[in-house]
């Protein structure tokens, strides 16, 4: 009896890291101006979701910064155009834009940021875009994001 409690609570104890890891991700910026993903899922079970961003370059980010900007893929162009205006100091993001369900700050080389936000402000159905906001950038730096489940 007590092995059968010690055998479950093992499987119990290795299995929470992984139910945990569903509702984050990690994901790579590089100075080559990437994403080291182009899609996230995002289960509908997750009352918060987490992105830990970690720019894996070694350029500055004055030179060659990084962010993750989350918004439905119809917003997306409109937000990095408005947030040019921004500068770097407010990780080219326009002050209160209710277009942005999320972002990380701006990070250079070497550095990292996460962001949770609520899964509830997502809706099934609708296209997200993930995208780094510096300059020029998401042109490459894109990918979907989807509420699954």
């Amino acid at each position: 009896m007590i092995r059968k409690f010690v055998v479950a609570s093992l499987l119990a104890l290795s299995s929470a890291p992984l139910l945990a890891a569903e509702c984050a991700v990690d994901v790579q910026a590089t100075d080559q101006m990437t994403f080291d993903t182009k899609e996230i899922a995002v289960s509908k079970s997750c009352k918060t979701f987490t992105v830990n961003l970690k720019h894996s370059g070694s350029l500055p980010k004055a030179s060659m910064g990084h962010n993750w900007v989350l918004s439905k893929t119809a917003d997306a162009p409109a937000i990095a155009a408005d947030g040019i205006g921004a500068g770097l100091d407010k990780g080219y993001l326009k002050d209160g834009d209710t277009r942005v369900i999320a972002h990380t700050k701006m990070i250079g080389g070497g550095e990292s940021d996460s962001v949770t936000f609520d899964v509830a402000k997502l809706t099934a159905g609708e296209a997200y875009q993930f995208f780094c906001s510096f300059p020029g950038h998401v042109a490459l730096m894109k990918g979907n994001l989807k509420l699954v489940d």
